[in-house]
């Protein structure tokens, strides 16, 4: 905290933890005073939207960049929050009202910062991402905090000229307007410089209709602030540009959506002007931030962003198609608002004030870079820079406070040296100095003495000022001349001189003495108010004005006979509180009213001519001293009056610049002009310093001001004024949603424009109310150039009033644009109209009106020729539009055609009711017709005339929860008609029946882009005749429901019909009375397919079974809505659903109600001996009545794609069904652990349509504990499937079969619906030829072999009479059987795909008798089977070892288990060393599994956790997966092969071993061809013995690697209990009994041979360190040898001794010994008995041959025991 000043300096570091996205998308920053602390004040705030300072990387589509460059990477991925170092700007004070933003998000009221401005921010923000954070406070280094020192601050100039102020309320006081940028110019702080910020005081005067002006006429003041801020015109030149690619975009989607009719030639080429314009924009470049010292890490960020951006826009400019144009345009604009905004603007906004009573009571607040100026050029510079502007501005609730016109400029004043906000020419910019010098009368005497407290110098407003002597010219500045007296008759203008009349009043007052007596009272004469005023008798009529009567009492109030009132005066002021008109003794005053009405007389010059020359008069004889008069607190005049007491006049000095010095002189007026320039000395170089410091008014608001307002003024004025005529054609308008029946009371249209209005003709009561009049304003007085005017015209406003029954007005919207400007009369050219639209308090839009305007200049030249006014009929008292913008008109006729039912009991009544004619005008491309059409003249333009009907089928009202007796009315322009109210509307909400017949007459333009909408109203009826609007809606195109009667090929919409055939012959009655029973006992066989395979047939989501005739049992999936298929027309086909509001409809509209209803248009011949049309709702005899009683059936298939609802990602959904009051499912039924649950479910229920006619479907999430969440919703309209001519209460099958799987499940037979659909459409019945199999339908032939040229042996198929019929039916276009996808949505995200659930919905009419069977689509559930695999043998394995003798060997095993049952894995026993590849196993594998046998799956059910409550359900193909291994005892098992058998899909093995091949696992052999292994199903075969081959993966090719004996047999578990079997060989051992192999025992071999075996396993492991250690220990033992050698061999060199000879050793049975000592380990089989011992010779050992059957059996015996 920071104590004692308004510059406080923290350097401190606040860190916080978030999670991003974060659930607020807002920072806010307070700073508050705390002198108090439990309440600290708040002085400023501050907020930093999320979505500005980062970014998610969804900006961009794709996230990739177009064209890869240095500066932005492939993928765009969004940055983090970042923000500075940078200011903020604080705000405090009240805050703005709300209003809807135009460019997107709406920011919320709770985070709208104030209006006035508090100081700013220096900070910097930074977001990291860090395991762990801790929200600590920490100081900043000293390097960090150097930064905000060196931001360079530059010296910005602002000025703005006043050009206008209209359509102001009725100030009594005098106004000012006063400009502020921050601190600079706010006069309210008087900490900075003063400024000349601010304009001289004005009245306001009275405009001849309801609003005030400032009357600046030539003088426009002008305002000229100095400031000092950072350069930030990087960033705001980078903004402007943006600006401009986004309003050039805007205006050209504005004009696109204002050509309505798609055939219309200009709709492509604005399309192709506003892709090219915007690919031109989008090419100009950004300013680079790269390289930019002053950019901070947001500057760049977000330009690489928008660059993106531009650089996507621009490629899809090229690439756009002429389709969705509105839509596509709408998309780019939205995205180009969201990088629109600039958090980092540096620059405050520059505030407008409107300061009345010294108070502000309103402003406009204006961005500041939209008035900046750039040397770099116009695309950088601000939209509004240099023109005539309106700025937005908000005043006191529900009151327009001005309507402004200014011209700004904000920039370096070191740019300004050639500031020309205006054009060249007859212009003059200077400044002046004024002040008031005061006298009083005393004594007879003027002079300074009686002044009292009053200044001898003060300014207008009576403040003290220094005297004339004091004054010194500012710097840059010197006086032009001396100081002269001129009055100020800007003050002095009478505010009643707009004015044709007015009423004066003089209140006579009378006291009531001691005695009781009246008498006159100490003011005997005073205002309404109690001040004084002079007497009646001495007020004179003013010059100009004169009285038609004379005084008179006014006794129209609450006053006596004599026209007292009677009060009692209670003090200080005497005056009585309340008035009575009855006297008591206790009254002490009592008064009357007085009144004339003063009229203005009839003189050559207009209102605006007197005000002009009044102002433009030099002092007059008797005024050369320039002496203003009047009393204290009355108005000001120049000629004195025997009452005058006091005096003023006006001195002013004018002030020159002096040479240029590099800006504009205006800028240079800084400070006071009074010579005493200490007080200020050192708050120039403070407000230097610290431009961003806090409000210091704020913080010492008891600080006074002592410093005199010795300010100059700034005008521009303009010596040559210029005369315009404007041109206002009004037609009608629209769309005006009111919740009234009478839909507009008196409408009529008030225009301004700058200080004059005028006002159309009113209007009776309409909802499309059309005026077709002109408004002329000529002599229009504008003083800029006319080419500024040309570029910046001022604004027209056109406002909708509309008058009640006793004369109020009220305000109902007003339309603002500019007129276009015609400087020169040759190329003019009517304006074109075009819709506006209305907008109400908060920029609420309100309907529209189709207008144009045009403002001519008014020249010499002009009246040469031939003037624009005489080119405007006049008629009826009014100007009417010009011939060539009228809209053509045509005569139509509206026949509405109200239906009614009945109240649904026994009788039957046919359809009646309202036929009635309603004039219509439609466009011509509407009108198909070729019969000539008629021309005649009216309403002051050309006419085409052509009778059409528009037939309106008003079925009835949905959904009107607090509606008791509903009434329709229809309302079309000016005329209406209406139905009779339902008065049973809780029982049957159809319309009743009508007698009355309505005819109305409107016309319509016959361009579709001037069509009126047509509007439908419900009245509900209340008690004590109250009448409520309760919903409307607009119907605004009516193409759609133009059709042409007299086409040969048109059919005329039927109204349903529900009723059963009558006449029916006896065998249909007991086909359709046995018909289903008898066909169920046919269905008591499993059949090998279901309802789901035809789900799967169309979807191909599984390997479905091969069916034959599967073609002929299809179902058609939709993947979206049965409503939203194009074909079927939304089921609206009898009658569509208009949704009721009560308002303007948004997209967050409530809708509280429907109506449903249809229209058609038609031609209506004019002649009336032509022939009619015939009606286009034909009534039929046979009807049903409803509401009608019905079985809904609803199918809920499966789901796809949920949203998680737990924390797991999945959720638990179950299904709820709605209708009406009734609601079915069950939360037990649940689906555990899935966002793809298959539900499979029917839900019957009974209904009555219409009352019960939305089905809501709705899915839940089940939880243990806490409330189930609703995950979607979706809601079917049972009453547009029942009433549809499609047939979509009960979809066609593709075929007809009466048992079986795919029964018929339709209430009727296929030949009686088309009978019903052939009647429906107005064609004879057909007729069936059962000798020909053939039927005659239409007009045509049709047989049986057309359609089936070979009959298929379909199991149940019925007769071909009903499947001819069936195949004529599917050609008609309805709805066949189907499964529908429906979108869910939730009301906690709206407009968010919540998943999608497929269904469907069967409904029957209980009158049309027994609905068909059930269709079950219960879940398929598996069935167990156990699968017995034998394992025989193996042959040609891959041997992968070798042994001693380097022979290769293997010791082979298998392994086995099913696809998805890893866990059960089972393996046979080993078979050691097979030389050959060849195993002997006889083991039998044995596995359990749930199978799916028409989806040939698996499936298994586990829990995923131990704590779970539910198993989660999988599926898996049905796959045997058998592998053959190699064991190794010390090293991991070898894998030597695989195969891999689908149950379902299997080779048939082969008989033998050289039988099977690699080829035989080839599903689709290549060649040869004719080569193709049989496939077969094990579940049908059951058992199956034979070789399979195994293979390996070698070289990226599978290759064969050995082949398996396997016998597979599959049993149900009930077979598997009958025979049951043990695994491997163990028991029980049977089906069949398996033997243990006969093999060779290699189990001790390893025993006999240890070491060739350990050596064998050494050597394979360790042979190359074995053969370094034996090259090492020889060359060791050799390197010994030589050693211990060495010594012995150099002696017996060296000496020699004698060489001695010895006897030979006698060497006896050594060989014996040997034999002996080796005999257990010789390897011969047997050894010779008569082997003697060599004597007396060498011995030698003969190996002999080598055996090894002691390695195979070391059961024999050693030779030689």
């Amino acid at each position: 905290m920071q104590t004692q000043t308004d510059n406080p300096i923290w350097n401190q570091i606040l860190t916080f933890r978030i999670q991003l996205p974060c659930l607020s998308s807002y920072i806010k920053f307070r700073v508050l005073d705390c002198r108090k602390k439990d309440c600290p004040d708040e002085i400023g705030t501050a907020s930093l939207s999320l979505n500005q300072i980062s970014s998610t990387g969804e900006e961009i589509e794709g996230k990739q960049s177009l064209e890869p460059t240095s500066y932005a990477p492939r993928v765009y991925s969004g940055f983090l929050p970042c923000f500075g170092p940078s200011f903020l700007t604080l705000h405090g004070g009240k805050k703005a009202p709300f209003r809807i933003q135009e460019e997107g998000a709406c920011i919320p009221d709770s985070v709208r910062d104030g209006l006035a401005y508090r100081g700013r921010v220096f900070l910097e923000l930074i977001t990291q991402i860090k395991s762990y954070q801790d929200s600590t406070i920490k100081d900043l280094s000293h390097e960090v905090t150097r930064i905000e020192k060196h931001q360079n601050r530059q010296k910005y100039g602002l000025c703005v000229i006043f050009l206008s102020c209209t359509m102001m309320p009725n100030f009594k006081e005098l106004i000012h307007f006063e400009v502020s940028i921050g601190h600079y110019g706010n006069k309210m702080d008087l900490n900075y410089k003063p400024l000349v910020s601010s304009t001289q005081y004005s009245p306001v005067i009275y405009d001849g209709n309801i609003y005030h002006y400032v009357p600046w006429y030539n003088t426009k003041p002008v305002v000229a602030v100095t400031s000092n801020w950072e350069d930030v015109s990087f960033r705001m030149n980078c903004l402007n540009l943006l600006h401009f690619t986004r309003d050039r975009l805007k205006a050209n989607l504005d004009t696109l959506k204002s050509t309505r009719n798609p055939k219309d030639p200009a709709l492509l080429y604005q399309w192709e002007k506003l892709l090219r314009e915007l690919a031109e924009d989008c090419k100009h470049p950004l300013p680079c931030m790269t390289y930019q010292p002053k950019a901070t890490s947001l500057d760049r960020k977000r330009w690489q962003l928008r660059s993106l951006l531009l650089q996507e826009l621009a490629q899809k400019a090229k690439q756009a198609k002429p389709k969705d144009m509105v839509a596509t345009a709408e998309d780019w604009l939205y995205r180009l608002n969201a990088v629109l905004p600039e958090p980092q603007m540096g620059l405050p906004d520059v505030m407008i004030w409107l300061v009345a009573k010294e108070q502000r009571v309103a402003y406009a607040q204006v961005p500041a870079h939209s008035i900046l100026f750039s040397p770099a050029g116009a695309l950088h510079s601000g939209r509004l820079w240099g023109k005539g502007q309106y700025p937005e501005g908000e005043g006191q609730k529900d009151v327009l406070p001005a309507h402004l016109r200014v011209c700004m400029w904000l920039g370096n004043v070191t740019d300004s040296k050639d500031l020309q906000l205006l054009r060249q020419g007859d212009t003059a910019v200077y400044a002046e100095m004024v002040n008031y010098e005061n006298q009083a009368k005393y004594k007879d005497q003027w002079g300074q003495q009686g002044l009292y407290h009053c200044p001898n110098f003060s300014d207008v407003m009576g403040n003290k000022t220094l005297p004339m002597t004091d004054f010194q010219p500012p710097l840059g500045w010197h006086w032009q001349d001396s100081w002269t007296v001129e009055p100020q008759r800007r003050l002095l203008l009478d505010i009643d001189i707009n004015k044709s009349q007015v009423l004066e009043e003089v209140y006579e007052n009378q006291g009531r003495d001691t005695r009781g007596a009246w008498g006159p009272a100490a003011i005997p004469n005073t205002d309404v108010n109690g001040q004084p005023m002079e007497a009646r008798e001495n007020v004179k009529c003013p010059q100009g004005w004169h009285f038609k009567k004379d005084w008179v009492v006014e006794l129209n109030h609450a006053v006596d006979s004599k026209g007292w009132e009677y009060g009692v005066g209670i003090p200080p002021s005497g005056l009585p509180q309340v008035w009575s008109p009855v006297e008591k003794t206790y009254h002490s005053c009592r008064r009357r009213r007085w009144a004339r009405v003063r009229f203005r007389n009839h003189g050559e010059l207009s209102h605006e001519q007197e005000t002009l020359s009044f102002l433009q008069l030099g002092l007059a004889k008797g005024e050369e001293e320039g002496w203003e008069y009047d009393t204290f607190g009355s108005k000001f005049h120049l000629n004195p009056q025997p009452q005058s007491r006091f005096r003023r006049r006006c001195w002013r000095r004018r002030l020159a610049p002096n040479k240029d010095k590099g800006i504009a002189p205006i800028f240079l007026l800084e400070g006071s002009l009074a010579m005493d320039l200490k007080y200020h000395a050192g708050k120039e170089e403070d407000s230097k310093t610290w431009p961003w410091g806090l409000d210091r008014q704020f913080r010492d608001p008891q600080r006074q001001d002592t410093r005199p307002p010795n300010l100059p003024f700034i005008y521009c004025t303009f010596n040559k004024p210029h005369y315009y005529q404007l041109f206002c054609y009004i037609y009608q308008a629209r769309n005006l949603v009111s919740n009234q029946i009478v839909t507009f009371q008196a409408p009529f249209i008030r225009v301004v424009f700058l200080n004059h209005s005028q006002c159309t003709q009113t209007l009776r009561s309409s909802a499309g109310p059309t005026w077709a009049q002109t408004l002329i304003f000529q002599h229009l007085l504008l003083y800029e150039n006319p080419q500024d005017t040309k570029e910046s015209p001022p604004l027209v406003v056109l406002e909708l009033w509309q008058r009640d029954f006793w004369g109020k007005e009220s305000l109902w919207g007003r339309s603002m644009w500019p007129p276009l400007v015609w400087l020169d009369l040759q190329d003019r050219i009517l304006p074109p109209m075009r819709w506006h639209p209305l907008v109400k308090e908060l920029g609420k839009e309100e309907g529209e009106i189709l207008a144009s305007c045009e403002l001519i200049l008014q020249t010499e030249k002009l009246g040469e020729k031939q003037l624009p006014i005489l080119s405007v009929p006049w008629k009826n008292g009014a100007y009417t539009l010009p011939k060539s913008i009228q809209p053509t008109i045509k005569r139509m006729a509206i026949e509405v055609l109200a239906m009614w039912d009945g109240d649904g009991g026994q009788d039957r009544r046919g359809w009646s009711g309202v036929r009635c004619s309603l004039l219509l005008v439609l466009p011509d491309y509407w009108i198909q017709s070729s019969h000539p059409e008629k021309d005649y003249l009216g309403g002051g333009g050309r006419q085409e005339r052509n009778e059409e009907v528009l037939v309106i089928l008003a079925w009835g009202l949905r959904n009107m929860k607090k509606a008791s007796s509903p009434q329709l009315l229809v309302e079309f322009g000016e005329e209406s008609l209406r139905t009779e109210p339902i008065r049973d509307f809780q029982t049957n909400p159809n319309f009743p029946e009508s007698e009355s017949v309505l005819v109305l007459t409107v016309l319509m333009p016959t361009e579709e882009a001037y069509a009126l909408p047509l509007v439908v109203k419900v009245v509900d009826n209340w008690a004590f005749g109250q009448q409520i609007v309760t919903g409307q809606a607009n119907i605004d195109f009516l193409q759609p429901y133009f059709c042409d009667p007299w086409a040969q090929d048109y059919m005329h919409p039927k109204l349903p019909t529900l009723s059963e055939k009558k006449h029916q012959d006896f065998l249909g009655y007991l086909y359709r009375k046995f018909w289903f029973k008898s066909s169920k006992a046919e269905d008591e066989y499993e059949h090998e397919v279901d309802w789901w395979s035809k789900l799967f047939w169309a979807t191909d989501e599984h390997k479905s079974l091969k069916y034959k005739y599967k073609d002929y049992h299809t179902l058609k999936v939709y993947e979206c809505e049965l409503e939203a298929v194009p074909a079927f027309q939304g089921l609206q086909d009898f009658c569509q659903t208009f949704k009721l509001y009560q308002e303007q409809p948004k997209l967050d509209s409530p809708v509280v109600g429907e109506f449903k209803g249809l229209f058609r248009i038609y031609p209506f011949p004019e002649n009336p001996e032509a022939p009619k049309p015939p009606l286009q709702f034909l009534v039929w005899p046979e009807r049903e009545d409803f509401p009608q009683p019905c079985l809904v059936r609803v199918y809920v298939v499966r789901a796809i794609n949920l949203q998680p609802q737990d924390y797991n990602g999945l959720c638990d959904p179950y299904v709820i069904l709605k209708l009406g009051k009734t609601e079915l499912g069950n939360r037990d039924m649940y689906q555990p652990n899935t966002l793809d649950p298959i539900f499979g479910t029917m839900f019957e229920l009974t209904c009555n349509i219409p009352l019960e006619k939305d089905l809501e479907i709705q899915l839940y999430d089940f939880d243990l504990f806490s409330p189930d969440d609703k995950i979607g919703t979706t809601v079917i309209d049972l009453e547009n499937r029942l009433l549809s001519g499609f047939g979509a209460h009960c979809g066609l099958s593709k075929s007809y079969c009466q048992s079986g799987p795919f029964r018929w499940r339709d209430q009727m037979p296929p030949s009686y619906l088309l009978e019903r659909y052939a009647k429906r459409k107005g064609l004879p019945p057909p007729l069936f030829s059962p000798e020909e199999d053939a039927v005659f339908y239409n007009g045509k032939k049709f047989k049986l072999q057309s359609f089936e040229p070979k009959t298929p042996t379909v199991h149940g198929l019925g007769p071909k009479k009903e499947r001819l019929a069936l195949y004529l039916l599917h050609t008609q276009g309805l709805v066949p059987e189907h499964v529908e996808t429906r979108t869910l949505y939730s009301d906690s995200q709206p407009g968010i795909d919540q998943g999608k659930v497929q269904m469907w919905v069967d409904i029957f009419p209980k009158k049309l008798g027994p609905p068909g069977p059930q269709v079950n689509i219960n879940p398929r559930k598996p069935k167990r089977y156990e699968l017995r695999c034998i394992i025989w043998k193996t042959a040609n394995v891959d041997l992968v070892d070798d042994n001693l003798s380097r022979e290769k060997t293997s010791d082979i095993y298998i392994k086995g288990w099913l696809y998805g049952l890893e866990k059960d894995m089972q393996k046979t026993d080993i078979h050691y060393h097979s030389l050959t590849g060849e195993a002997d196993f006889n083991w039998r594998f044995v596995f359990t599994m749930d199978y799916l046998a028409a989806e040939r799956m698996c499936v298994q059910s586990q829990k995923d956790y131990i704590w779970s409550l539910d198993a989660t359900s999988m599926k898996f193909p049905a796959r045997l997966i058998i592998q053959v291994w190699d064991n190794d005892i010390f090293s991991p098992d070898d894998f030597l092969g695989v195969l891999e058998l689908d149950l379902s899909d299997m080779p048939l093995p082969a008989r033998h071993a050289k039988q099977c091949s690699i080829r035989m696992m080839d599903a689709d052999p290549k060649w040869p061809y004719f080569v193709q292994y049989k496939h077969f199903s094990l579940f049908k075969k059951k058992t199956v013995t034979g070789w399979w081959p195994c293979q390996v993966l070698d070289g990226g090719k599978w290759r064969l690697s050995g082949k398996v004996k396997m016998s597979l047999e599959i049993l149900s578990e009930k077979e598997a209990l009958i025979k049951p079997a043990g695994r491997g060989q163990s028991e029980p051992n049977q089906y069949p009994t398996l033997h243990p192999p006969l093999r060779t025992n290699t189990s001790f071999m390893w025993l006999r041979s240890p070491v060739q075996n350990f050596c064998y396993i050494f050597w394979k492991r360790y042979r190359f360190k074995l053969i370094a250690f034996m090259v090492i220990s020889i060359i060791a033992l050799m390197l010994f040898n030589f050693i211990y050698s060495a010594p012995h061999y150099l002696a017996m060199s060296w000496i020699k001794p004698q060489l001695q000879l010895y006897p030979p050793i006698k060497i006896f049975n050594i060989i014996n010994s040997l034999n002996t000592s080796n005999a257990s380990s010789s390897i011969l089989p047997t050894q010779d008995p008569n082997l003697k011992p060599t004597i007396d010779h060498e011995w030698k050992l003969h190996p002999g041959p080598t055996n090894h059957l002691s390695d195979i059996f070391p059961e024999l015996p050693a030779p030689g025991d």
